[in-house]
């Protein structure tokens, strides 16, 4: 079998590379082994505004305009809905906070997301004693099953593989990559936390944070927007609500615990009044990096092999533009900026 190329990873990050791939009429095949979740059990949201110092998130409007697109085509590609538009309402804990809201809606970069009104709390359900700052144009995708939906999609086409990737028998040709019976002449690894067991690309500095996150059931709640608080609180209908999340930069398993439900039902109970039931419980690794940038790039000594990883907390927004910027660099050798660049680590690979 000839490709042009492997990929090694199907969460969000797989899904955009093999997209633009596509768009391209670039042939690929992709391997997918479910060891890494954390898209699938990831809150989904996407969001212009870092809500606990109320100022933009790196490079937002952009890859909103790239992410927002990328959806749209997947759904019709798909014939499925994934993008909901989901305000967000952030209860303010004292009139402090109120008078930075404000402030910060004169930023430039905000101005169009932040409602410049105390919204009053009229739920009952709800403790918010100084009211809501709401965001506008905000919302939120159904990654677990989108991710589903485009897996289904490439074993359709007899272009993803559901098996672990052994690095142990990649060959290194001067033209390509060899595995198994498939000659590609590049190979991108889009793994997540995966990349620590990666021998070309564990040098890079990956940070990895355990989430977890609980989906409870409260019929007396009644929202239909997302609650920022101590932990958000997102509706999916039927009453249901996904509750998170939790960050452990410790555990580096997938499994959920006892500590992480009991963190988030005591967050949640300072500000939900309303009884509910804990019906779901779930965990995965955030692959997140020490400068909050991802890892995009080629490597630094075998040139036909990629990455795309290090999307952390918001890769809902982050993939789809990382993902054509990767394919400019390997396709036209248009540079990357230094802060998405893996070549800002090149020391580390010398270190080792």
């Amino acid at each position: 079998m000839k490709v042009d190329y492997i990929i090694v990873g199907l969460g969000l990050a797989g899904i955009a590379v093999s997209n633009e791939l596509e768009r391209h009429n670039r042939s690929f095949i992709v391997f997918e082994n479910h060891s890494q979740n954390s898209s699938i059990v990831a809150g989904g949201m996407y969001n212009p505004v870092i809500l606990k110092r109320f100022t933009p998130v790196w490079d937002a409007e952009d890859q909103l305009k790239i992410a927002l697109t990328f959806y749209q085509n997947l759904e019709q590609k798909l014939k499925q809905t994934y993008h909901k538009p989901l305000d967000i309402y952030r209860i303010f804990k004292s009139i402090e906070e109120q008078n930075n809201w404000f402030a910060a809606s004169d930023h430039k970069d905000l101005s169009k997301y932040f409602v410049t009104t105390v919204v009053k709390n009229e739920n009952e359900g709800i403790m918010a004693p100084y009211g809501f700052g709401k965001l506008v144009h905000t919302g939120k995708i159904d990654t677990k099953n989108l991710i589903s939906d485009y897996s289904n999609y490439l074993k359709n086409k007899d272009l993803i593989k559901c098996n672990s990737f052994n690095y142990n028998q990649i060959q290194i040709k001067p033209k390509g990559i060899v595995y198994e019976n498939i000659t590609a002449s590049k190979i991108i690894f889009c793994e997540g936390f995966g990349i620590k067991s990666n021998p070309f690309f564990n040098y890079l500095p990956l940070q990895e944070a355990k989430g977890e996150l609980i989906t409870m059931y409260a019929p007396k709640l009644k929202i239909d927007f997302l609650i920022k608080a101590a932990v958000f609180v997102m509706p999916l209908g039927d009453d249901l609500y996904k509750v998170g999340a939790t960050f452990n930069w410790v555990d580096k398993t997938n499994k959920p615990t006892d500590d992480g439900k009991k963190e988030l039902v005591e967050k949640l109970n300072s500000f939900i009044k309303v009884p509910y039931t804990i019906v779901d419980h779930s965990a995965g690794i955030r692959p997140t990096v020490k400068d909050r940038r991802p890892l995009v790039g080629v490597h630094p000594i075998y040139k036909n092999m990629a990455i795309l990883n290090g999307l952390g907390t918001r890769g809902v927004m982050i993939a789809p533009k990382m993902a054509k910027k990767l394919y400019q660099l390997i396709e036209n050798e248009i540079q990357l900026e230094n802060e998405i660049s893996i070549n800002r680590f090149d020391s580390y690979l010398k270190e080792g």
